[in-house]
Order: C-alpha cells, then sequence, then structure tokens
C-alpha cells in the first residue's frame, strides 16, 4: 500500500529573501542562441581563436587522464599573478595583481569590499550595466555622472559624488570612446574614493591607466581574457592595484576562485604578446574598415577605441532616430545577424552597438546596413502612397 500522499508544504520566499536581492532586477547579457546560422556581433568577442599557447598550455595541464582535475588548483592563481606583473611591467609585483573568475568577479569582489548601505557606489552613465546590480546587491546607492557622446564628463562631479568607489570604464562601453591618461589622472587628483578603471577593451586603445599605479594608491586597474585573448570561455580576468587594496579583496574572494585550466590558459596567453599584439592589429584595421564602410551608408559612427562600434544608422522618414535603430536591429535579427542595442538610456537609443567580427562576418554586417537603408526607402514610399489622396 503506498504511503497517503501529503500537501506541498508552503514556503513565503518573500519573507526570507534579503531585501537588496529581492529588488534586485539581474543582469541581462546578450543573446547567446544555441543554434547554428547567426553571425553574432552582440557580446564583443574576438573572432580569432587564442593562441596556440593557450591549448597546448590546457592539453599539459589534462595530461594524458585528466588526473590533475582531482586536484584544487593553486589557491591564490600565485602563477598567475606573476605572469600579469611581468605582463605589464611598471614595477609591479605579484602582490599587486589578484586574479578572478573573469573580470565581473573582480568587480564584485570590489564591490563586496568597498561599497554598502553606508559607502555608495559611483559610475559614468551610460557605461557597463553590471555596475549597479553589483551595488544594489550589496545594498549600495549608485551615484551616476553623465558622460557624452564626446566623451565629455565633469571631474568635479565624480569628486562630489559621495562615492566611496567610483566605476570608469575605459574605452567606454557602450560609446566605445577612450579618456586620455591625463583625464584618469586628474579624476584620481580630485576624488577622495577608490576609483576602479575597467579596462576591459584597453588592448584595443592608444594608450591605458596601468603606468599611473606608480602615483595614485587609490587606483584600481581591471582587465579581462575574454575580449583581446580570445578566451571568453575561459572565465579570468584581473585586477591591478596597490598590495594594500589586494590584500583587502584577497580577504572577500572565494577559496580557489580560478581553475586549474583557467590559470593554465591565462598564463600561456600572457606568455604570447606576440600572437595577441598580431590580432589586435587586424580587429583595429577591421574596425576603421568597417566605421569608414557605416559612415559611407550615411550611419554615424562614434570614434571607438575598443573592438565595437557605436553607430546610429541614418534615420528614416517619419522615424525619430531610436525608432530607426530598433527597426533596424529587429532588420538585423531577422537575417540572422545579433548586435547590441540599448534603448533604456536616450543617449544610446538612436545607436547600435556592433562587435568586430571576422571578414565574412563584417561583410554580411555591411551588405544588411545597405539593405536595411534600401528597406527604409521602400517602406517609407509605401507609407507615402496609402497616407496619398485617391
Amino acid at each position: 500500500m503506498s504511503p497517503p500522499e501529503r500537501a506541498r508544504k508552503t514556503f513565503d520566499l518573500s519573507r526570507h529573501i534579503t531585501a537588496a536581492v529581492g529588488a534586485q532586477k539581474a543582469y541581462v547579457p546578450g543573446d547567446q542562441p544555441s543554434e547554428s546560422g547567426w553571425v553574432k556581433l552582440n557580446t564583443n568577442e574576438n573572432p580569432f581563436p587564442p593562441s596556440p599557447r593557450v591549448a597546448a598550455a590546457i592539453r599539459a595541464e589534462l595530461g594524458t587522464d585528466a588526473a590533475s582535475l582531482r586536484l584544487y588548483p593553486n589557491p591564490a592563481s600565485a602563477p598567475l599573478r606573476a605572469a600579469a606583473a611581468r605582463y605589464h611591467g611598471h614595477g609591479l609585483g605579484a602582490e599587486n595583481v589578484l586574479a578572478g573568475n573573469g573580470s565581473d568577479d573582480v568587480l564584485n569582489l570590489l564591490v563586496r569590499a568597498f561599497a554598502d548601505a553606508s559607502k555608495p557606489a559611483g559610475m559614468l552613465v551610460p557605461s557597463y550595466s553590471l555596475y549597479p546590480v553589483l551595488s544594489g546587491l550589496n545594498a549600495a546607492a549608485m551615484r551616476t555622472v553623465p558622460v557624452g557622446l564626446d566623451g565629455v564628463f565633469d571631474t568635479a562631479a565624480v569628486a562630489a559624488s559621495g562615492a566611496n568607489i567610483f566605476f570608469l570604464t575605459n574605452p567606454n562601453a557602450p560609446l566605445g570612446i577612450a579618456f586620455a591618461p591625463e583625464k584618469i589622472a586628474e579624476v584620481l587628483e580630485a576624488f577622495d574614493g577608490l576609483l576602479v578603471v575597467d579596462e576591459a577593451y584597453a588592448p584595443f586603445a592608444r594608450a591605458d591607466a596601468v603606468p599611473l599605479l606608480t602615483r595614485f594608491p587609490n587606483l584600481v586597474v581591471t582587465r579581462t581574457f575574454s575580449k583581446a585573448f580570445a578566451l571568453a570561455g575561459i572565465r579570468a580576468g584581473y585586477a591591478l592595484a596597490d598590495a594594500a587594496v589586494v590584500a583587502a579583496l584577497d580577504k572577500v574572494r572565494d577559496s580557489y576562485n580560478l581553475d586549474r585550466l583557467a590559470q593554465a590558459a591565462a598564463v600561456a596567453a600572457l606568455e604570447d604578446r606576440a600572437y595577441y599584439d598580431g590580432i589586435t592589429a587586424e580587429i583595429k584595421r577591421a574596425r576603421d574598415a568597417a566605421s569608414a564602410a557605416l559612415r559611407g551608408l550615411g550611419w554615424r559612427v562614434l570614434p571607438s577605441e575598443a573592438n565595437f562600434l557605436m553607430a546610429s544608422p541614418p534615420s528614416a522618414v517619419g522615424k525619430t532616430p531610436a525608432e530607426t535603430a530598433a527597426a533596424v536591429h529587429a532588420f538585423f535579427k531577422s537575417r540572422k545577424i545579433l548586435v547590441r542595442y540599448f534603448p533604456s538610456n536616450p543617449v544610446t537609443a538612436p545607436f547600435l552597438r556592433i562587435s568586430v567580427g571576422s571578414a565574412r562576418e563584417m561583410e554580411t554586417l555591411l551588405a544588411a546596413a545597405a539593405a536595411s537603408a534600401d528597406a527604409d526607402s521602400s517602406s517609407s514610399a509605401a507609407d507615402a502612397a496609402d497616407a496619398a489622396p485617391r
């Protein structure tokens, strides 16, 4: 005889979840289609494979039977910290490096250590939409300072924001515009808090903030292996900072926060500078060529020092720039081309963010951009005919 069926226990999650988590909306990443056939230019992935040394390092770490995976990885990612210090120079040592499970993990650690209900965070707007998610989860207020399409923002506003930690993405995402080292130094002088310069796209830019670390103990520079190093599938990133800041972050990071394969891959990538210098130069050439081609089609393209373009299609008759961008975004998607659209901010709403892909992907994108103009012209002509008196 089977036991009698019992009623399902009731449980009111809202009474038990923390207020900060219950009120927070999760970060929404770009679309990741599972089926083939898409031209994926929406998440700024590298169109080239990683260095051959990376594959060799992973194979060596696995060995013939993957027995190494039964053992915990180096708890501090010590070889990676040392490799990152050597890679950047400027007198940095392993004590100035913290490794993380992607740079997003590093950003999370920074918020956990330096922001809470009594210590606000700050950011430029528009910027990386993960920052307010992380601050919200830690019950920290987010103070914002606007940045224009020309890359201009008010240093005094940052200094007066009251933020304990301020995030400055350089080059800016999603705009792609870079801030000069002199501007960052100006902010560091004026701001009485920790300035995090998120350099996810710095390898594609003309300059970076790393040399400023010797002068400013309130500077943290974060880097990722997902973009220039073509390792988005291996979650690895790191921060460069004063040794005291790194020691504070070590208190809040998870034990063994970077697995064995990720550590091996990241070290190998840092040790093949020549390979990555080569593919980065190719991406920058493709970026500049695509920018010129889009401008030739009448698009407005912001100057970019990243591996993507922020571009606004020419406005269709009877549509606002934001409506046109939304329509072209949908048109691209109908052709299985993914780009990123940020409609919630009036600054970004007229634009589409387009990752630099392979030569074939960029040809497909540019053909679709030309076709979208023809589609808009046909649609406008049809609308005019419908509106004409009969």
